[in-house]
């Protein structure tokens, strides 16, 4: 078969939640199926890592989407082209944007729906896109993907889509997140937290990932006791920051606070893996990956306890709400305190862990796909 796939998302060191489900799904299920052809159509010159296989056929096809009047404009008409002359017989997208004009079957991987519930925490324009054309492109895919079973019963009972129509198809971890010896954490340490023990966050400075109220938490903390931990917060800036530095303005602590901007993976498995505790609270989270990568680097984690989270977690993790600034900062104090404590949660993490790992997001995102290959 000719499958056209969505590539626009397959960007070079720019590799962010869907990017890298793509990435690791997308070169196993490549691999694994010589039988077809795999087109992947990118919206800008693409990078020939990505071209995992030799059934792969990359096809450029422009303009770049950079803003929601050229997602319409290469969804709703440079795609179907495309699809049209490559004599294709499904399209696969993993960001959740299909075509509403393509007349073929089309599988769309949609991740959550946070803009549903927090469209504040968007730009207007993509919001308004988002709202109008996800619940059509919920109606339109022959089969749909999501990450976590919250993010299916939500799908479904926002969009009034047949659960049967919908795959979980979990995140994994990238390889490269293994625990690191107690030299390396040192050596790590010594050159970014002057030898001081840290916590850690990753992600995107999006609204729903709460850092102002991880900022908060962080405070508290400090001051209810003498201690010389740092927070170190991983991710590049998007937008709407204000919140962040107005709640850094207001902190004695300010200077324990380390942001490193976007990290390459090997780095940011050392920043990882040398952590006293990943602090992943976030409003809303269709899945959470750096959950899972703490796990295989056997860092405890405190999580917050919305959507997917505790689904994700199980019980390798101290759950709270996010809103609970003192409970995560008794937390923290705890995760110092209590060593018995912090090898608990990596041991329940090594057997969690399990439930999550790129070939089985591969195995389940090709059910996803077969589902439409065998109607």
């Amino acid at each position: 078969m000719n499958i056209a796939v969505n590539a626009r998302l397959l960007l070079k060191n720019k590799l962010e939640g869907i990017g890298w489900f793509s990435y690791e799904t997308l070169k196993r299920i490549t691999k694994e199926h010589p039988e077809h052809k795999f087109f992947f159509i990118f919206d800008r010159q693409y990078s020939p890592e990505f071209i995992f296989s030799e059934n792969v056929i990359p096809i450029v096809a422009g303009p770049p989407t950079r803003h929601p009047v050229l997602w319409y404009i290469w969804f709703e008409y440079v795609v179907p082209r495309v699809l049209k002359r490559i004599n294709a017989d499904i399209f696969v997208s993993t960001d959740g944007f299909i075509s509403l004009k393509a007349k073929i079957p089309q599988v769309s991987i949609i991740h959550d729906i946070n803009f549903v519930h927090n469209p504040e925490q968007l730009p207007y324009f993509v919001r308004k896109y988002y709202n109008y054309f996800f619940p059509k492109y919920a109606k339109k895919a022959a089969s749909i993907g999501t990450v976590s079973e919250y993010s299916k019963r939500d799908i479904c009972e926002t969009f009034n889509v047949n659960p049967d129509l919908i795959t979980v198809c979990y995140n994994g971890s990238n390889s490269v997140y293994t625990p690191l010896a107690d030299v390396e954490k040192n050596e790590v340490k010594t050159a970014y937290t002057s030898g001081q023990d840290y916590f850690i966050f990753v992600g995107a400075f999006t609204p729903r990932k709460n850092i102002p109220g991880l900022l908060k938490s962080f405070e508290i903390y400090k001051s209810s006791g003498s201690y010389t931990q740092k927070l170190v917060i991983v991710g590049s800036e998007l937008h709407k920051m204000v919140d962040i530095r107005k709640t850094l303005d207001t902190m004695v602590y300010k200077d324990d606070v380390i942001f490193t901007g976007r990290l390459d993976l090997e780095s940011l498995h050392k920043y990882l893996g040398s952590a006293l505790a990943l602090v992943y609270i976030p409003f809303f989270e269709g899945f959470g990956i750096p959950l899972v990568e703490a796990m295989y680097c056997e860092v405890p984690i405190i999580s917050g306890d919305r959507t997917s989270l505790p689904e994700v977690v199980g019980e390798a993790a101290l759950i709270c709400s996010p809103e609970d600034h003192k409970k995560v900062a008794y937390y923290m104090a705890e995760l110092v305190n209590n060593p018995k404590l912090r090898d608990s949660l990596i041991e329940k993490a090594k057997v969690q862990r399990e439930m999550f790992s790129w070939d089985k997001s591969a195995q389940r995102l090709w059910q996803c796909i077969e589902k439409v290959i065998q109607s």
